[in-house]
């Protein structure tokens, strides 16, 4: 069953308070986030920084590769890693990533079970030097290597080969609207939706998961496991909302963002990354419009302080975009 027809009627659209790209463009991204702050969300290691002095859980950093004349150090720098990740600094949509289980005196091993040589190695942090997978695919970038973070137990028959997240959208500091994404064989292990993942629609104040959707199609298993997808009670639902709230409390420039984070099996809900142009897809996973709560949080003078008053917010405004419609 199709969720939301293709061509959905303009009428029908606005009455479920469905957001659209050009409305969020235009209502939230460009007013709410100062370009010039861009910088703080795009590069990796500067969020990792922002996270770290806000006190928010992130992957231990283990290297980083700057220049090409630190690539012949590889070996060296990688030969205590154990599990670990490769990423571009400034990478978007997954590109450029290697998740390594370890390295010996040829190469790495890499989590798939296929093996890259050193020279394929270097070559490969070469590319992300030149800029090949950073945003704009323009300039230079920095090769990142940090801790590898493995999915909470609960997603072992939940999420194919890649690693599950939950993204948030926050607004003013407050939570609106959260989505579950599992990657997928057909997205090759990625959580996006895109690709073929799957996105699950998540009950704000719970946690628990309420609606899957595969290409806008609602589904009740996972297409590779065949486990349930609904009902079920995310861990650590409510540190995914404290570390939401403080992390994008800590941006006041940027009001409107997607927070994505890992719910790690050993440290908990770890940020993975902040998008200041997050999608709309959440929605769908859903199953309801983004426009309602932003409106009521635009139109408020002050959002209050802390992290708990906000959160207590976040639940109101969910409670009251559920509640059935007077006729």
């Amino acid at each position: 069953m199709r969720l939301v027809p293709k061509l959905a009627a303009p009428w029908r659209l606005k009455a479920n308070h469905i957001l659209g790209i050009n409305g969020r463009n235009r209502d939230y991204v460009a007013p709410f986030n100062d370009r010039r702050f861009y910088h703080l969300v795009d590069n990796k290691l500067t969020t990792k920084s922002m996270a770290l002095k806000a006190g928010v859980t992130v992957p231990k950093l283990i290297g980083r590769v700057d220049y090409t004349g630190q690539v012949k150090s590889l070996p060296d720098m990688l030969k205590n890693a154990g599990d670990f990740v490769i990423k571009p600094a400034r990478g978007a949509g997954g590109g450029g990533i290697i998740v390594a289980d370890g390295v010996d005196e040829n190469g790495l091993r890499k989590a798939s079970g296929a093996r890259m040589v050193w020279p394929e190695v270097k070559f490969h942090i070469q590319n992300i030097l030149s800029g090949m997978y950073s945003l704009g695919g323009d300039g230079t970038d920095i090769a990142v290597i940090e801790e590898r973070l493995y999915p909470h137990s609960i997603f072992k028959t939940l999420a194919f080969s890649g690693v599950p997240d939950v993204r948030v959208i926050v607004f003013r500091g407050v939570p609106v609207m959260a989505m579950l994404r599992l990657p997928t064989s057909e997205s090759d292990g990625k959580a996006n939706l895109h690709t073929g993942g799957v996105g699950v629609g998540i009950d704000l104040p719970t946690g628990v998961t309420t609606l899957a959707v595969q290409h806008d199609n609602t589904i009740d298993k996972h297409p590779d496991f065949l486990t349930p997808l609904t009902g079920l009670q995310l861990p650590g639902w409510s540190d995914v909302m404290a570390l939401a709230t403080d992390i994008a409390t800590a941006v006041p420039e940027l009001g409107y963002v997607g927070v994505d984070v890992v719910i790690d099996e050993v440290r908990g809900p770890t940020l993975l990354e902040l998008n200041a142009r997050p999608g709309i897809a959440v929605q769908i996973a859903n199953r309801k419009g983004l426009s309602a709560p932003l409106k009521a949080l635009a139109q408020m003078d002050e959002i209050p302080e802390g992290r708990e008053v906000r959160i207590a917010l976040a639940e109101k405004l969910w409670t009251e975009a559920t509640q059935p419609k007077p006729s």
